[in-house]
């Protein structure tokens, strides 16, 4: 099996855990398996070189010193590796066998990437475990760039990907992906599996598991785990990620109705959307989905529930002294686009709606996700809406 795995900056912060990260690769190459290695800045690293800059560097000179932590860190773990008899090489951007190339926009160059990587992989099955500097990539005129927040994990996912690894491997300060985090809410416990649309919306909305950048280079094929550094083992343990991202621009077949309730501040009054949601709930009325205002809420749901959903939430309004009135409007469609890159992109939103705003279609409403958009229009536009975003995605 080949396998890609990455250590966090806390998974080598001294000589301790460094040893026993060595001791993991190790027992998974003495296993008879293939491995790369990504690794952070031994930890805290990255933050003490950028506070010590009390002056004003350019961008390739911030690079540079920022980049002295991974390449600290690939010296000690080969050094470690060595140490236990394991032919390992460490790999750094300028270095001629260094992987991860970016173009003149600071992106990923994927053909020349792809290519070294896979000259990368040939050299791990002839036994040599790479020890990658993660977070840094290297421009066609040999400056040292990075690939931003979470970069080594994206390094690794990458590599991962391009190399034809079957696993990667996220060694970190955490066991797995966790119901809750364990140092707010008790019982947290591990989650064994989680999809990786599951997981980017976490990440996105303050989970601190796999950056989100990273998730885009997942394959159906590619098995991502994390695993706590104190583990010990590579091959077993932590959150398996299932899945990969889809990007899909679709139209919802069913024609919707939303409904508003209209109060005063109710954005200010807790248990109002709890209220609300429980009375369609119990009428057995599903929900597609809402959005709100400072002194509304609007329910999104199938034309065919939407006379009694306005006669239930009308029953509610009147009983309930916060909330003065209700709404229906008919015939809405909505077109869902979703993509594992789409929140990566400056101007994402704006990328749905100027299409549509250019063709003079009214929008009803825009609901977001970590990982969607979707797009209320008038039911009579739905498919010219559908066509115009297909030609843009």
């Amino acid at each position: 099996m080949r396998i890609v795995a990455k250590f966090g900056g806390t998974s080598v912060a001294d000589g301790d855990r460094i040893n026993r990260a060595a001791d993991s690769i190790a027992a998974a190459v003495e296993a008879g398996h293939e491995v790369a290695v990504v690794v952070s800045a031994m930890g805290g690293t990255t933050d003490v070189l950028l506070d010590e800059m009390k002056f004003d560097a350019t961008e390739a000179d911030r690079a540079e010193i920022v980049s002295m932590g991974e390449r600290t860190s690939v010296r000690m773990l080969k050094g470690a590796l060595e140490a236990r008899g394991i032919d390992a090489e460490f790999l750094e951007p300028g270095r001629d066998n260094w992987p991860i190339i970016t173009d003149e926009y600071g992106e990923v160059d994927v053909d020349v990437t792809r290519a070294r990587a896979e000259d990368c992989a040939e050299s791990m099955a002839n036994g040599v475990v790479p020890v990658i500097t993660g977070f840094l990539a290297e421009d066609h005129d040999g400056t040292i760039t990075t690939l931003g927040r979470g970069g080594s994990d994206t390094t690794a996912v990458m590599l991962g990907n391009y190399m034809a690894a079957d696993e990667v491997v996220i060694v970190t300060d955490v066991e797995g992906v966790m119901t809750g985090d364990p140092n707010v809410v008790e019982g947290a416990r591990n989650v064994g599996e989680i999809t990786v649309d599951e997981l980017r919306n976490l990440s996105f909305r303050g989970a601190e598991v796999v950056a989100p950048s990273a998730l885009t280079y997942k394959t159906g094929d590619l098995e991502v785990r994390v695993v706590h550094h104190q583990h010990g083992d590579l091959l077993t343990g932590g959150t398996n990620i299932e899945g990969e991202f889809e990007n899909l621009i679709d139209l919802q077949e069913r024609e919707l109705a939303c409904i508003t309730v209209a109060g005063r501040s109710i954005r200010n009054q807790p248990g109002v959307l709890s209220r609300l949601s429980a009375t369609l709930s119990e009428a057995g009325i599903n929900v597609e989905t809402n959005s709100s205002g400072l002194d509304s809420i609007t329910f999104y749901v199938d034309c065919e529930d939407a006379k009694e959903a306005e006669t239930v939430l009308h029953e509610r309004v009147v009983e309930d002294e916060i909330l003065s009135s209700v709404t229906l409007e008919e015939g809405i469609a909505v077109v869902r686009v979703a993509g594992g890159e789409l929140q990566d992109k400056s101007g994402a939103v704006n990328n749905v709606l100027g299409p549509l705003a250019e063709e003079h279609i009214y929008i009803h409403d825009v609901v977001t996700s970590a990982t969607s958009i979707s797009v209320f229009v008038d039911w009579e536009e739905r498919e010219r809406a559908l066509e115009l975003l297909r030609d843009v995605f």
